[in-house]
């Protein structure tokens, strides 16, 4: 129990004692939203720049409902399509809070939300040469995810399936691949349905998954998100604990030798 208790997930400057990553969108209110990650035990969430009101004190404001003295504020972008509205967004996150920590998306259309990888390797480019801590959401190539490491990224966050599709894990073989050759975290993001989701990516090794869609869109989000941080510390223990090898025959369970 003690080893378990120091397995901290360290992303850049941060040391996350929880691996779940939850998203602050689409909750029915603030309210909400702040239950739900209360629940989670979350050390980080998610923030769009672009559609969550941080600043405006004349309207209902996240920071009035999460403290970011105490929960990580992770800016993102997600709605931008092109590298100049994603670098112009987290330039203003940094500009508004002092965040140097960000996740970056640079979206290709409208339809499957799937990331423009070509886009998003020219703003990580960038936004590392301009002091940025970036965390990178991406598809689940092997190869462009290195070359997103070999650019600077401070983590890798390939996706399950698409943005708020709950099809869950959909290329195990990609993603084990991904794990396999980083030396930077790798987080499972988007796609996410449901808690045996998290579970199996996390007994696959993921370093953590980022849910949203998944609670908030849940019957019972508070309790959906319960659900979540059970599911993932189950995985992660389970990962570290060795799975048994596969066999192709049986194996009796009780021992053979003295059989009466």
């Amino acid at each position: 129990m003690d080893n378990l208790k120091k397995d901290i997930l360290r992303v850049a400057s941060k040391s996350l004692k929880s691996r779940l990553i939850v998203g602050t969108g689409k909750y029915k209110n603030f309210s909400e939203t702040a239950k739900a990650i209360k629940v989670s035990g979350a050390d980080m969430v998610t923030v769009a720049v672009r559609r969550v009101n941080i600043l405006d004190k004349k309207k209902p404001i996240l920071t009035d409902y999460i403290n970011p003295k105490k929960i990580i504020f992770l800016p993102n972008t997600a709605g931008c399509f092109t590298s100049e509205e994603a670098l112009r967004t987290l330039r203003l996150a940094r500009e508004m809070g002092g965040w140097k920590l960000v996740k970056l998306e640079v979206l290709g259309d409208k339809k499957t939300l799937f990331p423009n990888m070509i886009e998003t390797i020219k703003s990580t480019k960038t936004l590392v040469k301009e002091g940025f801590k970036v965390m990178v959401y991406c598809t689940d190539d092997p190869l462009l995810a290195k070359k997103l490491e070999d650019n600077g990224a401070s983590a890798i966050m390939p996706l399950a399936s698409p943005i708020g599709s709950g099809l869950g894990l959909q290329n195990k073989v990609n993603i084990s691949l991904i794990i396999k050759q980083s030396k930077v975290p790798v987080i499972v993001d988007a796609g996410i349905g449901t808690a045996s989701d998290a579970t199996i990516a996390m007994e696959l090794g993921c370093d953590g998954v980022l849910i949203n869609s998944a609670i908030a869109n849940a019957k019972k989000p508070i309790l959906m998100a319960k659900a979540f941080k059970d599911a993932v510390i189950s995985g992660r223990n389970s990962y570290l604990a060795g799975r048994m090898s596969k066999n192709y025959f049986a194996s009796a369970s009780s021992p053979a030798k003295g059989l009466i």
